[in-house]
């Protein structure tokens, strides 16, 4: 859609809104990290809970962890859809950022292989599977939010700060395994000092539980009263187009997006051939970078319209994709990986940024975070949450570019669903 013309708010009304935005993302920033700093940490405590003495096959079998907690989100983003959509988005966010601190807690405490045999791996695999039914929530829940509360006409702009918070959460993540490698040897992390971060998680997460207590509900009796609120079958009568359409964007949209970062880290190390401190510090900046393009991409959006940008994503992401990871993989000069993933992630910016809006304006409130939930967390736990695993399972068997290949054409599916989204919303248009 095209820029609207912009309502008159009140200066009272605007520092609610903002600090509501504030409130709801922090918690968002929490969720992230916590549930991301698993993949950052993974590159030391793999070995302690999956001993083999291979480095690809001790990542794959984290990466495959990391997978199940993404295959747990579709049933995360049922049940907190339906909270929200007939309970409150409040609620339902409140709820899952203190699941989200009980899942890091258990992880922080957790015996090592060493201790207590396959029991370790066992129990690791539980707490993601906890932690992925949070997060799996989070997103839904948190993007219909802010949705809600955003300004018209600045709506992609402040929706944006949605993907500010969980790249801020991953930038926080691979930050503080970056300021822990300053202080403290391989050795020393790998016996111990993985678990600091877990802690620190769990911590941040109580903070943002007392934040967001502070959130006014934007959820109206009307629609929490409404028979078929936070239900599949009122989305598959009268909304199952729509939900299709977020699926198959989505699909391209997450692969890409976890592909250069949360994997990329790995990749870098693993087929680069990059060292793993150095590594480390290339995906801050990046991700740094890639957390202050937000906004910026979200303003466009506000000018040129969600779709025109959704299509461009498409479009660019499919054209540049296996380029870049070919490039990336014969070379392992920090300055020139740096540039390739920041150009990377640019065009996936042109998504992130007003991906929960987009999905937002197409549902109406009654099934709103159950549609922008749900078809998310299919989406991202096919293909999103199994993206480090189908790379490393391709590399494993000699075949890495096969990754490339499949990543290139997950954004034609992408582009092609982003055509198909309505030249105007139809929902979102009055405010909450």
């Amino acid at each position: 859609m095209t820029v609207s013309e912009h309502p008159q708010y009140s200066a009272e009304e605007k520092r609610k809104r903002v600090f509501a935005i504030i409130s709801a993302s922090s918690g968002n920033l929490v969720e992230w990290f916590d549930f991301y700093v698993y993949s950052f940490a993974s590159i030391y405590f793999a070995s302690q809970f999956f001993p083999s003495g291979n480095p690809t096959a001790e990542f794959l079998k984290s990466a495959a962890v990391f997978a199940v907690g993404f295959f747990m989100r579709p049933i995360g983003g049922w049940m907190f859809g339906r909270i929200a959509d007939r309970v409150g988005r409040k609620k339902s966010m409140l709820i899952s950022v203190l699941m989200m601190c009980a899942g890091s807690l258990a992880i922080a405490v957790l015996p090592t292989y060493a201790s207590i045999g396959v029991a370790a791996p066992i129990l690791l695999l539980i707490i993601r599977m906890f932690q992925g039914l949070s997060v799996g929530g989070e997103y839904g829940t948190t993007a219909t939010y802010m949705s809600e509360v955003a300004l018209r006409g600045r709506r992609g702009f402040f929706s944006s700060f949605q993907y500010v918070t969980l790249i801020g959460g991953q930038l926080l993540a691979v930050l503080t395994i970056v300021i822990l490698e300053q202080f403290l040897n391989e050795a020393e992390l790998k016996a111990w000092g993985w678990r600091i971060p877990f802690v620190i998680g769990a911590i941040a997460a109580l903070v943002s539980l007392m934040l967001r207590r502070t959130l006014h509900e934007t959820s109206k009796a009307e629609d929490m009263q409404n028979k078929g609120a936070g239900t599949l079958a009122y989305i598959f009568k009268h909304h199952r187009a729509a939900f299709v359409t977020v699926l198959g964007y989505t699909a391209g949209g997450s692969l890409i997006f976890y592909t250069f970062t949360t994997y990329m880290q790995k990749y870098l190390v693993n087929s680069a051939g990059m060292a793993t401190k150095t590594a480390s510090v290339v995906m801050t900046g990046s991700l740094f970078l890639y957390m202050c393009m937000q906004p910026l991409f979200g303003m466009l959006a506000d000018r040129i319209g969600r779709r025109h940008s959704m299509m461009l994503f498409g479009a660019l992401g499919a054209i540049a994709t296996y380029p870049i990871l070919a490039i990336l993989r014969g070379n392992s000069n920090p300055y020139f990986a740096f540039a390739l993933i920041t150009l990377a992630m640019a065009i996936v910016s042109l998504y992130t940024s007003i991906g929960g809006l987009v999905k937002a304006e197409m549902f109406p409130a009654e099934v709103r975070a159950l549609g922008v939930g749900l078809s998310y967390a299919i989406a991202n736990a096919i293909f999103g949450g199994s993206a480090e695993f189908v790379g490393l399972a391709f590399k494993n068997i000699g075949h890495e570019n096969w990754f490339f290949i499949y990543v290139t054409i997950m954004m034609v599916v992408a582009f092609l669903f982003s055509m198909r989204l309505p030249k105007t919303p139809s929902y979102l248009h009055t405010d909450h």
